[in-house]
């Protein structure tokens, strides 16, 4: 393999056209300096794209070029190389028998580094392909998963632990850590890094009977790992439980509580929940990353008319704004997008949540805690002579916080808050069926932003797709004809998702902005009248019918917009059977 490249790389390229001598002169300056390899350094100046230097190389040394990127490759078959010489050499293991291993690489000419990789897969006999560099990390963040790392130390803790019902406790709490104490520490770090790496934004720890379930949700899917080492379970949450402030010794009732770490670039916070179970204490992690910072309100894939709505309503002096929507669905990240663009040196805003997720500079944000009396409704009291200009409340949970919060939208404060409701047309009943007089909401009321989260089309392995019979039938029913013409995509798995054909979420918006037909409905106590005079407004677009725009659009799939329609229109059903009774 090595005598089949007979030129250096820098003559080749040259004698292929690829690149001028006075390039290649330019470019070995560069390295001398750099130490980089000549490939990456004439890509990076600009001589040549990473394609045809890899064709040029593929020809010359007669070896397939492979485009990896949705080739479906065994986990197991990438161990055969570790890690930490295959992100070295950027070699990935793509297939291997007993005699023979194929490793795609992304410099082939690097006769070093073809040295120790024989070495290192010996006796096999190595083949090799040619793949992008960016196809090569790609595949090694989702292939070289921390599993069988946690899996090891899981075992090893566990014989640590041995027969002991209860670890070190004096161990734990001291700030020298060693024996099974220090490989909790190793565990817990293992599971944090594995999280990370596949953008999880929740990680649930579960003791069973017989196995220990680690599980992570990944753009709302939960993804499961299993421990046979179920005896640790305890141990994990001991020191979870310390690393947050929770009562060690309390097991039998939830507690809450949140700690942060570092892990590499990331700034993670983590908002922990316990809660005991039959088998011992199942905790769930929430992790927020603040090194990256605040989302963007216009990158959360809200149209452009309905953003520029919005923008005006939160640039008004008052009024009250809802942000509304099941757990899960987005309508923190949405407030905070909100305050950061109305965080001006000119407003005094003041935030009441439980917890504080996000901590933004010039804001005054205040926890509650209700074990000292700390409620929504006395904090907004105090609120209210602290000269606020904007005020965000975390959510509407009681006839007090929500009565507050309109009359604090009606003297000069502009209010935004979150209700747990499933679409705009609800919310503003909801706040009448908390308690709320209907001439205060409707008074106070300006607009109600309804928001679901649905997975996006992974852009790596998008492809149109002909429709499903179910698919194709659900949209006749809807009868337009439109639909029905347009053309649907569908990812077909790659390495960059995972193979599943998704890679990221993307929000579904419902704006209701309340006009006078509205404002006369809610003053009446009439619901189904303002439900009416809601469907009748020329700017509401349903939720159900904002996602098949998406789905139109390429960025979600039909069946992600059906399932999306079918839970509001479930809700629609009840809510109509509600307003008919």
């Amino acid at each position: 393999m090595k005598q089949q490249l007979k030129q250096r790389l820098g003559d080749l390229l040259v004698e292929q056209g690829a690149i001028s001598e006075q390039q290649l002169q330019a470019a070995l300056a560069a390295q001398r300096s750099s130490g980089r390899k000549l490939g990456r350094t004439l890509i990076d100046m600009g001589a040549v794209t990473e394609e045809v230097l890899l064709t040029i190389l593929s020809q010359q040394m007669a070896i397939p070029f492979l485009d990896i990127s949705r080739r479906r490759i065994a986990p197991a078959l990438v161990q055969l190389l570790p890690e930490v010489h295959a992100r070295r050499y950027r070699a990935l293991v793509i297939e291997a028998d007993e005699a023979t291993v194929l490793i795609a690489m992304s410099d082939p000419a690097d006769l070093a580094a073809l040295d120790t990789l024989e070495m290192l897969l010996a006796p096999r006999q190595i083949q090799l392909a040619v793949a992008t560099e960016g196809q090569i990390l790609d595949a090694f963040d989702n292939l070289y998963r921390h599993t069988e790392k946690i899996a090891s130390i899981a075992g090893e803790l566990s014989e640590e632990y041995g027969e002991q019902q209860d670890f070190n406790l004096s161990g734990l709490l001291s700030d020298e850590e060693d024996g099974a104490d220090a490989t909790v520490v190793r565990l817990l770090q293992s599971i944090f890094e594995d999280a990370l790496q596949v953008r999880a934004s929740d990680i649930h720890i579960e003791p069973d009977e017989q196995i220990l379930r680690i599980r992570y949700r990944v753009d709302g899917q939960l993804m499961e790992h299993t421990l046979d080492e179920f005896r640790i379970a305890s141990a994990l949450v001991l020191r979870i439980k310390l690393m947050c402030g929770m009562d060690i010794s309390e097991k039998r009732l939830p507690q809450d509580g949140r700690f942060h770490f570092k892990v590499g670039s990331h700034d993670i916070d983590v908002r922990v929940s316990t809660m005991p179970l039959q088998h011992g204490e199942a905790v769930v992690m929430r992790l927020l990353d603040q090194s990256a910072g605040l989302l963007d309100v216009s990158k959360t894939g809200m149209p452009d008319e309905l953003l520029r709505r919005l923008r005006a309503q939160a640039n008004r002096p008052h009024g009250m704004i809802l942000v509304t929507g099941p757990t899960g669905s987005g309508k923190t990240t949405t407030l905070y997008g909100l305050l950061n663009e109305l965080n001006l040196p000119s407003r005094k805003i003041i935030t009441v949540e439980d917890p504080v997720e996000y901590r933004l500079e010039r804001i005054n944000q205040v926890q509650i805690n209700p074990k000292i009396g700390l409620t929504f409704s006395q904090v907004l009291r105090t609120t209210l002579r602290q000269d606020p200009d904007v005020i965000m409340v975390g959510e509407m949970r009681d006839q007090e916080t929500v009565e507050i919060g309109l009359r604090a939208s009606l003297t000069g404060h502009l209010v935004l808050s979150t209700l747990h409701t499933n679409d705009s047309i609800s919310s503003a009943l909801r706040l009448i069926d908390m308690g709320a007089a209907p001439y205060l909401v409707s008074s106070a009321l300006r607009a109600i932003l309804a928001q679901r989260l649905v997975r996006r089309i992974c852009p790596h392995c998008r492809n149109e797709t002909p429709l499903e019979p179910q698919e194709k039938a659900w949209l006749q029913h809807i009868n337009d004809p439109q639909l029905l013409a347009q053309s649907y995509h569908r990812g077909s798995g790659c390495q960059r998702c995972n193979q599943t054909g998704f890679r990221g979420r993307i929000g579904v918006f419902e704006l209701l902005e309340l006009d006078e037909p509205m404002i006369d409905a809610l003053r009446g106590s009439d619901p189904l009248a303002f439900a009416k005079a809601a469907k009748a407004n020329p700017l509401f677009r349903p939720l159900a019918l904002a996602a098949l725009d998406y789905a139109a659009q390429g960025q979600t799939t039909l069946s992600e917009a059906m399932r999306l329609a079918e839970d509001i229109s479930e809700l629609n059903q009840s809510l109509a059977q509600r307003l008919s009774e």
